[in-house]
């Protein structure tokens, strides 16, 4: 039951990003916006990475039969994911509150030192999980400045994804608990978040790069 909850919840993170990434698209035809295009390579990673995970799934399940998702698999998928968690993050927040000190760089960079001895899964989803936590917390810094709306819930959307891939992440740990289909649900959850203010993009040409930068 929980292989086959898993399994559906991969299939919808990737037809939520598949949306949220036509959505981008079109609004950058209309608007030209370079933030909308980074967002659209940003989706439709995202949601590649869920359909490579999905594929996994399907694959074990109608061929392979052995009990556990190909681990190559997942870890293809979720490096995919970390591409398009780059972009998101980015796309908030490198222009405007990019660290200028040193010091404060490492800071971010040393837990991938920390993680680098486990497995690649581990290294990639810390990858993720500290450019979604920044990149949330820059864009409610962002809010407090400009009291945008729509920082709101990008913020919450960065938030959520960044707890669902550190869920995610944790489930390794307790391989045999719900962890991981809460983790995706939460992920899902953070997608749709991010999908408020893009799909105002398209219909009332609003100026997005001052919305989320």
């Amino acid at each position: 039951m929980e292989f086959l909850l898993e399994n559906i919840l991969n299939l919808v993170g990737f037809l939520v990003g598949l949306v949220i990434g036509i959505m981008s698209i079109i609004g950058f035809r209309n608007t030209g916006s370079p933030t909308l295009f980074r967002l659209t390579i940003a989706f439709f990673s995202i949601s590649i990475g869920f359909f490579v995970i999905w594929f996994g799934y399907m694959l074990e399940d109608f061929v392979i039969k052995s009990g556990n998702i190909e681990r190559w698999i997942q870890t293809l998928g979720i490096i995919i994911q970390t591409v398009g968690y780059f972009f998101i993050a980015f796309s908030h927040s490198i222009k405007s509150f990019f660290p200028k000190s040193r010091h404060f760089r490492s800071i971010g960079i040393f837990p991938l030192f920390v993680v680098s001895s486990v497995q690649i899964e581990h290294v990639f989803r810390s990858v993720s999980f500290i450019l979604l936590a920044y990149g949330a917390i820059e864009t409610m810094l962002s809010y407090f400045e400009n009291r945008n709306r729509g920082a709101i819930s990008v913020a919450v959307g960065l938030a959520l994804l960044a707890l669902g891939e550190f869920l995610g992440w944790y489930s390794f740990v307790f391989p045999e608990s719900i962890l991981y289909s809460v983790s995706i649900t939460i992920k899902i959850g953070g997608l749709i978040a991010l999908f408020i203010p893009v799909s105002k993009v398209p219909l009332t040409k609003m100026k997005f790069d001052e919305d989320i930068e």
